[in-house]
């Protein structure tokens, strides 16, 4: 039998959650600590959207140097609103933020983002389209990002590391919005009481949740911000490490949120140690594996970036990335799983406000 009209427009309803009618008011909430610099470059890239009608609200999460004079500076060019408070970390924050702003729809941003122009419009423009309960979008490198911010992007997005899910490429129905680019409405805020009081993958954690209430992510692969990220190599081999951890730890919350994929950083961090070894007491054929990567990582870089120098600095931050993530990954499973040590047992030193 033939569905009706009524029927085939039920469940697209039902399936796509299109027809949802909201008079959308949005906030836009960014943690700080400690980034006065970056807040101001954020702000002014704020001012010059093609689109506004939007509000900020800046948390100070305790910081020592506070961006209480950048925001004053820009008070009289954005709806700017300013609050500090103790530290407790940027999930909290965030919720801190969302109780105060006066939004129906925020918007999350990391302070060492840049806006491109036309991000809100097209955000705005996306959602009128076809509204979604929540949404994220990838990061980019800015043309004038120093080589080395740029390499670190790369080893971020590139199909050889993170297997370009934060470029843009990941399933639209399994994306998980990442807090450095993600908006949700307060109905979600609602339902799920907002960040966990996590400090590293608190976002996953998020997006998970929303997921299992029965929202809709999207990813607005034009919505992309320019995401500085660390820059210092120590700075981001520490951020990734981090990671790691912190995707066993949301294994322990979510036990189903654990995939093959997330072991392949461990795994390469195993094999590249043994391939080393066998080198140096065996033969030095076994480090043709390696070579290979290290072209491909080389030659993808420079056609992606146009720059030999991002290119070889490429083949450094890719593999930080991945062994800094596959060693902190092989210390919390050992700690957390094995040991059945606590959530913040795995950081030790490595732990920070």
């Amino acid at each position: 039998m033939i569905p009706s009209l009524e029927d085939r427009l039920l469940k697209s309803t039902k399936n796509n959650r299109v027809e949802k009618s909201i008079d959308l008011h949005f906030s836009i909430i960014v943690p700080v600590y400690n980034r006065p610099d970056e807040v101001e470059e954020l702000l002014a890239s704020m001012t010059k959207q093609t689109r506004q009608g939007f509000e900020v609200v800046i948390v100070e999460d305790g910081s020592v140097e506070k961006c209480e004079h950048i925001v004053n500076k820009y008070s009289s060019k954005l709806n700017l609103k300013y609050y500090f408070k103790e530290n407790s970390g940027p999930g909290p924050s965030r919720n801190y933020g969302f109780e105060r702003a006066s939004g129906n729809y925020c918007i999350f941003l990391d302070s060492d983002c840049i806006l491109p122009p036309q991000w809100f419009e097209v955000i705005t423009s996306r959602l009128s389209e076809s509204y979604t309960d929540a949404f994220g979008g990838p990061d980019a490198a800015h043309p004038d990002f120093s080589p080395l911010q740029k390499a670190i992007n790369y080893s971020m997005t590139s199909f050889f590391t993170t297997g370009g899910i934060r470029g843009g490429s990941e399933k639209v129905d399994k994306f998980y919005p990442r807090s450095f680019n993600m908006g949700y409405s307060r109905e979600v805020f609602e339902k799920t009481g907002g960040f966990a009081r996590m400090r590293f993958g608190e976002d996953i954690d998020m997006s998970i949740r929303i997921l299992e209430n029965g929202f809709q992510t999207r990813l607005f692969k034009d919505a992309s911000v320019f995401h500085k990220r660390r820059t210092h190599l120590r700075q981001f081999f520490k951020q990734v490490y981090n990671s790691g951890i912190a995707r066993i730890n949301l294994y322990k919350k979510h036990p189903q949120s654990l995939k093959a994929v997330h072991f392949a950083p461990a795994i390469f961090t195993v094999g590249v140690v043994t391939l080393i070894l066998g080198a140096v007491f065996y033969t030095w054929m076994l480090l043709m594996p390696l070579l290979l990567h290290l072209f491909l990582i080389l030659a993808d870089s420079i056609f992606r970036t146009k720059s030999i120098s991002v290119g070889l600095l490429s083949i450094v931050t890719s593999y930080l990335q991945l062994t800094g993530y596959g060693s902190g990954f092989i210390g919390a499973f050992f700690r957390r799983i094995l040991l059945g040590k606590g959530e913040f047992s795995a950081f030790g030193k490595n732990f920070y406000k």
